[in-house]
């Protein structure tokens, strides 16, 4: 077995981002086993360099399994593939001839309790997968957030196994995604560095920290040289990288507003010097994409990383993203020195504290708004430990001031240019 096929994931995305390449990856899962293996074949015969990916459905995401046998049963389609109920034996047969050191392949869920969907990727080899214990359960569900973190730590250590197998375990944290929308960078950054540190505290030595496109690309690229920064100076692991997610929030519902969209994240990762982008379909807005879609928009991504310039990457700059970022770890740190421990303390205090997210475990005492220039901002930091500055109300903040900003980016990208 070569050196790359035993690094897996991680190595695979290392190489082409050594070659000057960007790594583009649909979110794709289907229900039915012959439809997800003709994705990960379309996706690999992309005229791009792509992993695959297998998402899991939302029945699987929080263990309702008597509901997806009852689907497959009863031929009701699946927003995904129902990984722990089909036989390894078939999901083997979708992987055959595809998964392997030239076309890896990542499982993506989002679920709080990931320990069956671990099992199952053990069962055929699959080394890859994201999440986090804070990023797959405060904007899910009403898990308790200590239950999370008990499961991903039993999760992570599960998934060393495949080092059994030859195989490099590669988690993702899904933490520079919280809601998607209105979270300010900083805080962004801190979760996914805080969710890496949790990863390699619990045996994971390949790791990518994600970023997703907000609405301001000056303040996106001065958020991915933060994180990069930080991520030097703190993660105790020399395998990871950098992947940016399109827009996880209200998409343009024009094909062009959505293109134009897709075609500014790609040049954000290539910019901010990410080695890897999560990408969306022109179809976000109204419905699952089909396969054809998902081609399109790897190989319309791909086109734009291309063109778009290599600029060196500031890493050292002083920025205020970088300087909140890092005071939030830092403070989260230093609560405890077991990272979960530490995790569940600051959402307990309000040291981080998502705006606008109504888990339970979450103070709910921090708002962001967008400015005129379209930077989210702090409008009120509760008890964060931050000093960043704050927008007075001039009235009352409204259900309809809130879904105004976060129709923003819809509006900004199908309005006629």
């Amino acid at each position: 077995m070569s050196d790359r096929q035993t690094a897996g994931f991680g190595a695979y995305v290392r190489a082409e981002a050594e070659a000057g390449r960007l790594v583009v990856q649909p979110r794709m899962g289907f229900g039915d086993p012959e439809t997800m293996r003709a994705g990960l074949a379309a996706t690999r015969a992309a005229n791009a360099r792509t992993v695959g990916t297998i998402t899991v459905d939302a029945h699987t995401r929080v263990g309702h399994l008597a509901a997806v046998e009852s689907a497959l049963r009863d031929g009701v389609a699946l927003n995904g593939y129902p990984l722990v109920t089909h036989p390894a034996a078939t999901t083997a047969e979708v992987l055959a001839g595809l998964h392997g050191p030239d076309f890896p392949v990542q499982v993506r869920h989002g679920s709080a309790d990931p320990l069956g969907i671990f099992r199952a990727m053990l069962a055929v080899g699959l080394g890859a997968t994201e999440g986090g214990p804070v990023s797959y359960c405060l904007p899910y569900g009403r898990t308790p957030l200590a239950e999370s973190v008990d499961n991903w730590a039993r999760g992570c250590e599960l998934l060393t196994r495949l080092r059994d197998q030859g195989l490099e375990p590669h988690l993702e944290t899904f933490g520079g995604c919280m809601l998607g929308q209105l979270c300010p960078p900083s805080q962004l950054v801190a979760i996914s560095v805080l969710e890496a540190l949790f990863f390699a505290q619990h045996g994971i030595r390949s790791i990518s920290v994600s970023y997703a496109q907000q609405t301001h690309p000056g303040q996106d690229r001065e958020a991915l040289a933060a994180l990069r920064r930080l991520c030097r100076e703190m993660l105790p692991v020399s395998d990871w990288h950098i992947v940016v997610y399109a827009y996880m929030g209200l998409y343009p519902q024009t094909h062009d507003g959505a293109y134009r969209l897709l075609g500014r994240a790609a040049e954000l990762a290539v910019e901010g010097g990410a080695q890897r982008l999560i990408v969306k379909t022109a179809a976000e807005s109204r419905r699952i994409p089909s396969i054809e879609m998902n081609v399109r928009a790897l190989e319309y991504a791909a086109r734009a990383a291309r063109r778009a310039p290599r600029v060196p990457v500031d890493a050292g700059a002083d920025s205020a993203t970088y300087a909140e970022g890092r005071r939030l770890v830092e403070a989260v740190l230093n609560l405890h020195p077991d990272v979960g421990r530490a995790l569940l303390l600051a959402f307990q205090k309000g040291y981080l504290d998502i705006p606008y997210c109504l888990h339970p475990d979450n103070r709910g005492w921090t708002r962001s708004y967008i400015d005129t220039d379209g930077r989210l901002c702090w409008e009120s930091t509760g008890r964060l430990p931050l000093d960043a500055p704050r927008r007075p109300r001039r009235r009352r903040f409204t259900s309809a001031d809130l879904l105004d900003d976060l129709a923003y980016v819809r509006r900004e990208f199908d309005s006629p240019r």
